[in-house]
């Protein structure tokens, strides 16, 4: 599917947020964790000036399916989870975290937080769309 990775960038001064609408499964650790930078019923939805980059960075590194990433303008980006860890949810999804290569149909993809499709029924393979059993 072409535009399968299509990132949107949010700039303030010391960061950059990016967001891949297609990944995101609604965890709403963005949300929750900082209400005045995410707010969906605002354009644009995320405001990553209403925080500090320090504060920004840690709320997205909650997002567990990576659809939310972050670059600090210092070059800064997440640091890795050691050691890399994989968690089972009751329902197969297998959520990924750490230093992580991530086989897509458009090649190798370099993570540090995913999702993968437990059942085989995602329509984003490898990632999780909770288009099947597994992610009901």
């Amino acid at each position: 599917m072409s535009g399968e990775f299509e990132q949107k960038a949010y700039r303030a001064e010391s960061i950059t947020v990016t967001f891949e609408a297609r990944r995101c499964l609604h965890a709403a650790e963005c949300v929750h964790g900082l209400p005045e930078v995410f707010d969906t019923t605002k354009r644009p939805w995320i405001q990553p000036d209403k925080a500090t980059a320090d504060r920004l960075a840690e709320v997205v590194r909650r997002c567990p399916s990576g659809a939310l990433q972050y670059e600090l303008v210092d070059g800064g980006t997440e640091t890795l989870d050691r050691p890399t860890t994989i968690t089972r949810s009751s329902t197969g999804q297998l959520t990924v975290r750490g230093e992580l290569s991530v086989d897509t149909p458009q090649g190798p993809r370099a993570e540090t937080r995913v999702v993968l499709c437990g059942c085989g029924k995602s329509r984003l393979q490898p990632y999780c769309d909770h288009a099947g059993p597994c992610g009901q």
